[in-house]
């Protein structure tokens, strides 16, 4: 008996064998062996009611060592044949596994053909996408997947389909309607797939590839705003290196002038006798001192806005008065530079309710800005009048004027059309920045038109009650820069006494 165990066990392993590599050899036996148990028990009976003649008839005992044979070979059969019903029933133990396991990985399993249809999809589909898992089946997950990230879904299955081991890609999902004309929403989903069995063979429902869908989406929004937050401190480190750079040149010339004529005043052997040229070197000191003051404010004024603690009070005040006060701040400048300044009349018939400290920094920002890059014999004209609920006011000069392809940066802290150590102009590449950042605060908007070698106009619009838009956190300005060819006088100027 132990030798008949053990040689149904191996004749079973051989039978498991072939069954893996010729699908259908199982069946094939158990007819084999049906029709030799046939014979042999159509052979038993006819030799015992005598209709086989005794020559050709081996006898009972041969009958009694065949019949245990046949016996056998139907056990091994059906044995054979059972393995394979249980294997490829919808409600046996393998299929009952796979749908556990597909459960509790709590991943979208999907089950494709040879052409990448799929042909099941498990209940994963409703509770990760609110998608029934009939609405995937053939070209229904296909045609989700987003249209740029298609090849590469096709591709992943061909990889898994054609080699060993597991294929990956990183798929766009449409997970939302497109009802109502709206934007579909999509989903981050990772991919991965293998091929059922060897190369070529398929399951019995067809399956070709088995796929598992994991949703990515937190792990991809997380991943942006690591780059984000990447991307902002390397703009922060770039905002530091280029402050150091800037603001250092532009401190060091004032505070060498200071440093110089003080020591050459506080020396009795270097004090020079004449009192003329003792109150020169004290106002040297005194405009370096001046300048020193005004770039630190600068720098002070650009790190409020950007960190949105700049605190606005805004009151009425008159905009003509304003902008007489600041030509008269620059007017020793510009007369240096043999620069006409120039003031068209102001047309604004009521006040403007503004922060006036921060209106002063905007007006002296550009009239300063004009006057520098005004070669002489130039000119910069100002003005301003009222339209509707706005306030215009704009600054032109006839100076070196701006490159179509520096237009985008304009504005930007620290850009300056030429930064390098021996510009010829000097300044720290905050003065536009932080006009767009205070107008910004008080809700209103810059335009910028420019001609290289024919010169700049910019045009700045405030609400003239910027109480109701006034905001500490307001984002800065967005400037809308323009080339142009030529430049026409907004209204009638003239020219300041």
């Amino acid at each position: 008996m132990t030798s008949l165990t053990d040689h149904l066990s191996r004749r079973l392993a051989l039978l498991a064998h072939f069954e893996k590599r010729l699908p259908g050899f199982a069946a094939l036996l158990v007819a084999a062996g049906a029709f030799v148990a046939a014979i042999l028990a159509g052979l038993v009976g006819a030799g015992s009611l005598g209709l086989i003649a005794a020559a050709r008839w081996p006898g009972p005992a041969a009958a009694a060592l065949a019949a245990p044979a046949a016996l056998c070979a139907l056990a091994v059969a059906a044995a054979a044949l059972d393995l394979r019903r249980r294997r490829a029933s919808p409600g046996g133990a393998g299929d009952e596994n796979y749908r556990l396991l597909a459960e509790t990985i709590g991943d979208l399993v999907l089950r494709h053909d040879q052409n990448g249809a799929v042909i099941s999809a498990s209940a994963a589909a409703q509770t990760l996408f609110a998608t029934p898992a009939s609405d995937f089946a053939g070209r229904g997950f296909f045609e989700r997947v987003h249209v740029a990230d298609r090849p590469a879904f096709l591709k992943a299955l061909g990889d898994a389909q054609q080699r060993d081991g597991v294929a990956a890609a990183t798929l766009r999902l449409r997970v939302g309607p497109r009802a109502g004309g709206e934007e579909p929403a999509f989903a981050w989903v990772e991919m991965r797939a293998r091929r059922v069995g060897d190369a070529g063979s398929r399951a019995r429902d067809g399956a070709a590839t088995i796929s598992v869908i994991r949703d990515v989406t937190n792990a991809k929004i997380r991943e942006a705003e690591l780059d984000a937050a990447r991307a902002e401190t390397e703009i922060a480190n770039s905002w530091k290196d280029r402050l150091l750079a800037n603001v250092s040149h532009e401190l060091r010339t004032p505070l060498n002038a200071i440093i110089g004529f003080s020591e050459i005043l506080a020396s009795a052997e270097l004090k020079p006798g004449d009192p003329a040229r003792q109150l020169e070197y004290a106002g040297i000191i005194h405009n370096s001192a001046e300048h020193l003051l005004s770039v630190v404010n600068l720098v002070l004024d650009a790190s409020k806005i950007e960190a949105g603690q700049f605190e606005l009070l805004p009151e009425p005040f008159d905009v003509a008065a304003l902008i007489s006060a600041c030509c008269d701040m620059v007017r020793l400048k510009a007369d240096k530079g043999r620069i006409t300044l120039v003031r068209a009349p102001v047309d604004c018939p009521t006040d403007l309710i503004a922060d006036k400290r921060a209106c002063r920094q905007i007006v002296l920002n550009l009239l300063s800005n004009a006057v520098k890059f005004t070669l002489p014999e130039g000119k910069v004209t100002i003005g301003a009048h009222a339209d509707g609920a706005m306030l215009t006011l704009y600054v032109e000069d006839t100076g070196i004027g701006i490159a179509q392809g520096h237009l985008s940066r304009l504005g930007d802290r620290f850009f300056q059309v030429r930064s390098d150590a021996d510009r010829l102009f000097e300044g720290t590449g905050l003065g536009l920045s932080v006009v767009r950042g205070l107008v910004g605060l008080h809700g209103g908007s810059v335009a910028l038109e420019s001609a290289a070698g024919k010169g700049t106009r910019v045009i700045v619009k405030l609400p003239l009650d910027c109480r109701s838009t006034a905001r500490s956190d307001a984002p800065p300005a967005r400037l809308e820069a323009n080339a142009s060819s030529t430049f026409h006088p907004m209204m009638k100027e003239k020219k300041i006494a």
